[in-house]
């Protein structure tokens, strides 16, 4: 405790009602969480099994509980929730199945599971376009976050257009129940649903959850909020740590607003700001509290550090795109030298991926190592999904898509017309594939060679459930792999022995998880297949959330979006593209939302620890043509004593030569 400053220790110590840390950028709010935790265990005598602290990704939640671990240790930690929203709202799930009207091994649709059923769904009455089906799987995203029941989105629309994703939203919930699935907006939705009907549910939960604590508040939708509310009741055991300047997820349903509502919901609500930064230099600092100040505010406060000043912030004007992607590549290798760091010290922020591609190019060009964050998730991989939908009709029967992905994963001579009859039968009869192959009626519309081959496979597949259930879950498992020759298959289908080799080792990677779950579940009162069907629960819901959270150690140059920086630090920073219809970007003039462009610049100004290097170009392709640029209107509002600008008027002969001489005394200090 004695590492904390004065506003974190009070922060702490606040138990006598719900309180507000407002935590700017890089002020220390992880470690206001775990000590709070520490806290309420060690001195307030509150047992872990009553303390839940949530926030919104597994590598967040993942950091907390390690932090915790070092202060908390042995019997006194267990119990303890450190988890996403999600993943608690997927364990209140599998504890009121009953309640919710749900069977046991229920599935979790990922975004592609959910949009090829909007889709199918679509086309079945040729309602709309299938261009259209991102639009729509976004707009029945939002009505759940914002807890928005079919009926509601059909009497709130006003065109015929929304009234006919109101009925397609209503169908996709329908057959989601008939799957017996739900899908990640769900595990927020139901949670809250239930508590608002049965009063005997949340009275049990309220008596679970005795204290909340909340990362990342800015980020919370209606439905998350709502959910907050139900736990914490008028006990007001609640803490929730949050910046309001860094609020840049409004496009998946976010509400800043939400920070303001705690005080009309928590009348007696204790606010509490941390405005020391640990991160970044003052001058750094100061440029950005200038910048966010031109955003209005509920709550006020100013950033500051023990840093000293530092160095100016640069603003370079290139004459193009390619020169501007040509000096960040040079301008790394040069203050690589003059600094004597290391490439990972460096990072590229943009507003857009397709900033990326020029940089990258340059980077190659002159052999500058780079990761750029957002590549191929473990879970998105063929064989894991492939894998993965074995596993999820063993646990749910009634799964149709993985069912629909397996059948001929290896090939079994099932044609695409033995399953379209099979498609059009199970719907008539109002029950799922798996269970359609079993009846005497199919064999009306199928061939027998087709049946045959269908029953064949189901027959097989109820065998590896009941073995997996009854037996030895893993060596099940591997069973089934080995009965498909699924090594094999990888084989047939792979460009190179080496590329199906590595295929086969994530899929003995996922049996592994697989095992660890289960050797490390906290459930020993529950038989086999519930065991099993947890720990597959969980592996999806970790696909979900752990996508494009891989981090990469290695010495690299760092290139990835502002949305994907927040969290985040670097010692040296490179912003590109400050220019308008980039940052802000031309969806946000267009809908008047420049606010949270100023947020996504104000959260990529303070990734900088030492330096922040910004640039422009004067022109750029588009559609071929080239097209002369606006600066962006940010700049505008940076104090001009705290920036170098280079590139708006010719370089002077002393800065050439200021430069060149401070290349050389960094080159010749290396050798000192």
């Amino acid at each position: 405790m004695n590492q904390l400053n004065p506003r974190q220790k009070e922060a702490v110590h606040y138990i006598d009602g719900p309180c507000l840390v407002l935590a700017g950028a890089g002020s220390g709010k992880t470690s206001v969480i775990t000590r709070k935790i520490a806290y309420l265990i060690q001195q307030c005598d509150m047992p872990a099994r009553h303390i839940a602290a949530v926030t919104f990704t597994n590598k967040a939640a993942r950091e907390m509980k390690e932090r915790v671990g070092k202060l908390v240790k042995g019997k006194a930690s267990r119990g303890l929730t450190v988890s996403t929203f999600h993943n608690l709202g997927l364990n209140i799930i599998r504890r009121e199945l009953k309640n919710l009207g749900y069977k046991s091994g229920f599935t979790i649709f990922d975004s592609e599971d959910a949009g090829s059923l909007i889709k199918e769904i679509m086309l079945k009455d040729g309602d709309l376009d299938t261009e259209l089906v991102q639009s729509v799987q976004n707009q029945i995203s939002n009505w759940k976050s914002a807890l928005l029941e079919p009926q509601q989105a059909l009497e709130q629309a006003e065109s015929q257009g929304e009234q006919t994703w109101a009925l397609v939203y209503e169908r996709y919930n329908k057959a989601l129940r008939a799957y017996n699935a739900v899908d990640f907006d769900d595990l927020i939705r139901l949670p809250s649903q239930l508590f608002a009907s049965n009063e005997e549910v949340l009275g049990r939960w309220r008596q679970r959850i005795r204290y909340l604590l909340v990362d990342e508040y800015q980020d919370t939708n209606s439905s998350q909020y709502q959910m907050v509310k139900q736990l914490v009741g008028h006990r007001g055991a609640l803490t929730v740590v949050g910046d309001d300047d860094q609020s840049i997820y409004a496009w998946r349903g976010a509400r800043p607003e939400n920070l303001s509502l705690l005080k009309e919901d928590f009348p007696t609500l204790q606010v509490i700001k941390l405005e020391q930064n640990y991160r970044s230099t003052a001058r750094i600092l100061k440029v950005a509290n200038q910048l966010i100040s031109n955003n209005p505010h509920e709550f006020e406060k100013t950033l500051w550090s023990d840093f000293g000043m530092g160095e100016a912030l640069r603003l370079v004007r290139c004459p193009t795109e390619d020169a501007e992607a040509e000096r960040v590549a040079t301008e790394i290798l040069s203050q690589r030298i003059r600094r004597q760091c290391k490439f990972r010290d460096f990072a590229v922020l943009y507003r857009g991926n397709h900033q990326a591609r020029l940089i990258e190019l340059k980077l190659q060009h002159h052999q500058i190592p780079y990761n750029i964050s957002g590549g191929t998730s473990f879970f998105a991989r063929a064989e894991i999904k492939d894998v993965m939908c074995y596993l999820r009709l063993l646990v749910n029967p009634d799964d149709d898509n993985a069912f629909l992905r397996v059948i001929n994963t290896p090939r079994r001579q099932i044609g695409t017309g033995t399953l379209e009859a099979l498609g059009r039968y199970a719907t008539d009869r109002e029950v799922s594939l798996l269970d359609a192959c079993e009846e005497i009626g199919l064999q009306a519309v199928i061939p027998k060679k087709g049946l045959e081959n269908l029953r064949e496979f189901t027959s097989w597949l109820l065998r590896v459930r009941d073995n997996c259930h009854n037996n030895d879950p893993v060596a099940a498992i591997r069973e089934m792999l080995e009965d498909i020759n699924y090594e094999g298959w990888l084989h047939q289908n792979a460009s190179a022995p080496k590329v199906a080799e590595r295929r086969w080792e994530n899929v003995q990677t996922l049996v592994d998880s697989i095992r660890s779950s289960l050797e490390n579940s906290d459930d020993d009162n529950i038989d086999g297949e519930e065991r099993v069907n947890n720990a597959v629960a969980k592996l999806v819901l970790q696909d979900l959330l752990d996508r494009q959270e891989e981090e990469d150690t290695t010495d690299r140059v760092q290139l990835m979006t502002l949305h994907a920086s927040k969290g985040l630090e670097f010692p040296h920073v490179f912003l590109v593209g400050m220019e308008e219809q980039l940052l802000p970007h031309r969806n946000s003039i267009e809908e008047n939302n420049i606010e949270e462009e100023r947020r996504l610049t104000y959260v990529g100004i303070t990734r900088a620890q030492r330096t922040l290097n910004m640039s422009l170009a004067a022109s750029r392709k588009q559609f071929g043509e080239k097209v002369e640029t606006t600066y962006s209107r940010f700049l505008d509002e940076l104090p001009e004593e705290d920036i170098e600008r280079e590139g708006f008027a010719p370089a002077t002969q002393e800065q050439i030569e200021e430069k060149s001489t401070q290349t050389m005394a960094s080159i010749k200090g290396m050798f000192d």
